[in-house]
This record gives C-alpha cells, structure tokens and sequence, in this order.
C-alpha cells in the first residue's frame, strides 16, 4: 500500500500532529454531508444541542480549552 503522506508521523512533533489532526478534521468538514451518523449519535448530537439551548452559557470555548491545555492557536 502507498501511504498518503510521504513523512513518518511520528518524526513530527506534538505541536505539528496536533496541527495535522486539525487541518484533517478541517478537510472533513467542507463536506459534513458526507459524514455517517448511526441514530445513537443523532440523538447523542440533539441531547447535546438541547443542553446547550437551554444553557448556553454552560462549558467551555475552545478557545479557552486550548489555552487551558497550551495548545498553539
């Protein structure tokens, strides 16, 4: 098999993998259509949103998320 990406990831560094995962999730979601949910994950996703309708307040932005984590921004 061909791999897709011609470095070995692990020689990159943390910070570049978890620039890496992120650009890749980036790309998956230009086509959200295209994403499979069974129907436990739809309901998991509406129980989600509910909470969040009725507290939006609640939780945390990524934004401070990745600061808490000192993740790059």
């Amino acid at each position: 098999m061909d791999p897709i990406l011609k470095v070995d990831i692990s020689e990159l560094s943390v910070s570049e993998r978890i620039q890496l995962a992120e650009d890749l999730w980036d790309s998956i979601l230009t086509t959200p259509d295209e994403v499979p949910l069974n129907d436990e994950q739809k309901q998991e996703l509406d129980r989600r949103l509910e909470m969040h309708s009725q507290n939006p307040n609640r939780g945390s932005t990524w934004q401070s998320v990745k600061q808490r984590l000192g993740l790059p921004e």
